[in-house]
């Protein structure tokens, strides 16, 4: 198949190059710099110069993937595709929209024909080699036709054992790809995602700060231990009931760095986690973890503690996120 891709940042440019190493589909690729795209064209994509340019490259119907940061550089650019584009072409949003812009704009290109899919991608800088976990909005028939490109992108089972009483349920799920549902669907999944992401982040912050503490001068001598977190860090990895990537990437960064003295505990939000907090509020969900621990980023950017380092530096490992320098 082909697919066209719009944007070639962290994420865009390893989701084209996936899709040419795994599925053997064409691509034709375009980014607002030039070196971003002779990248790719090395790659063996073919790139392009402009949109419309894009959009000549590729055959009827056509496949374009928007990965482009959220908000107004996105909606332009699905704005020009959808004067561009023909009835039966398919623009797919895999950035992190707000699912209350897709519904609006599936709507509108929905008048015109165009067929419009939201793509929550989780992966990061990753991706390329772990596959991109996705979360998929729109109609079925329009996703059905399209597994093939999703079937390349995601990680497939891999070594993670069939969960108990799964035998008779959709397949795709297994490979890591789901199709949730109608437009809109598949960023309000991403974005719940997100939102317990800030919450496992933020405990694991929680602990090692803890731990680094554990000998504070505020505490009798005989109650203070000096421990090593880079290495609870690694023990915990083997055996225990609290592993995870996250984890994997913590251990990592203190391994390397245990004071972690390169970042400044200014801690970033990218959205979800406030429009997580948002949905709760609106059907009256009690989210007490997930607010809290998007408020501890808001609070890190005028008090930094050992506990918003470690929220950096797991950033920093999955998603090559860069907070502001230490001053």
């Amino acid at each position: 198949m082909q697919l066209a891709v719009v944007g070639l940042g962290r994420m865009g440019a390893n989701i084209a190059r996936r899709v040419m190493q795994h599925g053997e589909h064409r691509t034709v690729v375009y980014d607002k710099s030039a070196a971003a795209v002779a990248a790719l064209t090395n790659d063996g994509a073919t790139g392009a110069t402009s949109l419309e340019d894009l959009v000549a490259k590729l055959g009827a119907p056509r496949t374009i993937w928007v990965m482009l940061p959220s908000g107004p550089i996105t909606e332009s650019a699905i704005e020009t595709l959808g004067k561009l584009l023909s009835k039966d072409d398919v623009i797919i949003d895999g950035g992190n929209t707000f699912w209350q812009d897709d519904i609006r704009r599936g709507k509108t290109l929905a008048g015109r024909g165009i067929h419009y899919l939201d793509v929550g991608t989780s992966g990061g800088v990753w991706g390329l080699e772990r596959g991109y976990c996705m979360m998929i909005g729109g109609d079925k028939a329009v996703v059905a036709l399209l597994d093939p490109i999703f079937k390349a992108l995601a990680p497939g089972r891999g070594d993670i054992p069939q969960t108990p009483g799964r035998e008779e349920r959709d397949p795709r799920v297994e490979q890591g790809y789901i199709h949730a549902g109608p437009v809109g669907s598949g960023h309000f999944v991403k974005m719940v995602h997100n939102g317990i992401e800030y919450g496992l982040m933020q405990a694991y912050a929680e602990g090692f700060d803890i731990l680094k503490n554990a000998n504070s001068d505020t505490l009798p001598a005989d109650h203070r231990f000096d421990l090593d977190i880079a290495d609870i860090a690694e023990v915990w990895r083997r055996g225990s009931v609290i592993p995870s990537w996250l984890l994997d990437l913590t251990a990592s960064a203190l391994a390397k760095q245990p004071t972690l003295n390169s970042y400044s505990g200014f801690v970033e939000d990218s959205g979800e986690g406030r429009w997580t907090v948002n949905a709760a509020i609106d059907e009256a969900v009690p989210a007490e973890v997930l607010t809290a621990a998007l408020y501890t980023r808001f609070r890190s950017r005028r008090d930094h503690t050992f506990a918003e380092k470690i929220l950096s530096a797991m950033r920093a490992g999955f998603g090559g996120h860069k907070e502001p320098p230490k001053p």
